[in-house]
């Protein structure tokens, strides 16, 4: 009875939680101090400070991930289960019904969804200033953003962004060698390490298993294809774009328009960004497309989480893992501004009209503090008006 009151409390705060949470992951994890930790106390605040800095370690959706940990701790592995389904539900289902909405639409010629197109730019553009104070604020990790951005956008293979984040990965280890480590508090873990060894091997598994399956069948290539988004994905939701557009518009599961439009429209949903794969999804393959995109673009982080929690008191200790880390998060902010040109700059600003609207959402969005949401329906207006123009 104890349990399944547990996990009843979590899908219910975690539900609360999908429906009210706008912002992207930072946001995010404001709502989740407020709700887990500060009115519920189910951790304390150092550990919820540990299991995030393990979420921003680990690649996949930091929130989502924060959102497992938390269930693990408080209703074991059914809880973390429950946590994710409740955070995410909601966008995955209002994504898909917007995608089901969109078929047989011309969206070429929608001023709306030029608005869209606009309104992703300034997000990115927010997101890059962001992470880049963050994550790269001296000459050394801004040198690695700048070569990771020039090496995506001029070595167009599926394999760049990879060999970019380990190669950062190894500069950021031999960078800060002699910096001195603060010893970090342990985080109380009930998972046994043989289970989350397991969790660690299926992972790595699938990454390398999938690829070669992938001419069995379109679901398969599908799910290779989202699980390996969701493997290779450090930073944030964001940072998925580039990753995604790769493996969707080329084979022509979705248009150019319908991707970028998609993109905006997840800007106006609560909940993680990584439910953008459930559109497209839908658009791909219906209402089964949208539950194998789904799952492979999330399971990653579920199996990551799962499996580093037992190992991370160990590793975060580490000198060489603490370096690493600093490169490959300076290299994520590569990634992100080398997305910002292509797709979202070469497809939106298209007229110096364009660029100027980009200006304004972008203000909006940083000066004024005005919600994603709400700057989502001020470029759709924005793109409807200039189409009337």
């Amino acid at each position: 009875m104890g349990m399944r009151k547990a996990l009843l409390e979590v899908w219910v705060v975690s539900t609360k939680l999908g429906l009210t949470s706008f912002g992207g992951p930072i946001a995010h994890l404001g709502y989740f101090h407020n709700e887990y930790i500060r009115r519920r106390r189910w951790m304390d605040e150092r550990s919820y400070a540990d299991l995030v800095a393990l979420c921003q370690f680990l690649p996949g959706p930091t929130s989502s991930q924060v959102g497992i940990g938390i269930g693990v701790v408080r209703a074991g592995l059914l809880g973390g289960l429950v946590a994710w389904l409740g955070f995410t539900l909601p966008s995955v289902l209002a994504l898909a019904a917007f995608a089901f909405l969109l078929q047989g639409y011309d969206l070429a010629s929608a001023g709306w969804i030029h608005g869209l197109k606009i309104v992703a730019v300034a997000i990115v553009a927010q997101a890059i200033l962001g992470m880049g104070q963050k994550l790269a604020p001296d000459r050394e990790r801004a040198a690695i953003a700048v070569l990771a951005a020039t090496v995506t956008l001029t070595w167009h293979t599926a394999y760049s962004q990879v060999l970019a984040i380990i190669a950062a990965g190894a500069v950021g280890i031999w960078l800060y060698r002699n910096k001195a480590n603060e010893p970090m508090p342990e985080l109380p873990i009930n998972i046994g390490r043989t289970f989350a060894a397991g969790c660690m091997v299926v992972f790595l598994a699938l990454l390398l298993v999938l690829p070669m399956l992938r001419g069995s069948a379109e679901w398969v290539a599908m799910a290779d294809s989202f699980y390996r988004s969701g493997s290779l994905v450090f930073g944030g939701g964001h940072v998925v774009l580039p990753l995604l557009e790769r493996e969707v518009v080329p084979p022509g599961w979705v248009s150019g328009e319908q991707f970028l439009a998609g993109y905006g429209a997840a800007q106006a949903v609560p909940g993680p960004l990584f439910t953008f794969a459930s559109y497209l999804g839908a658009l791909a393959g219906g209402v089964k497309g949208v539950i194998i995109a789904t799952v492979a673009i999330f399971l990653p982080a579920f199996l990551l989480v799962v499996g580093a929690l037992p190992f991370w008191n160990v590793l975060r200790n580490s000198p060489r893992i603490q370096g690493a880390l600093a490169g490959i998060n300076a290299a994520v902010v590569g990634l992100l501004l080398a997305a910002l040109y292509d797709p979202l700059w070469t497809s939106a600003i298209v007229e110096p009209v364009d660029f100027a609207m980009a200006v304004i959402l972008f203000a909006l969005l940083v000066f004024w503090k005005l919600p994603p949401w709400a700057v989502v329906l001020l470029g759709a207006g924005g793109g409807m008006l200039l189409g009337l123009v």
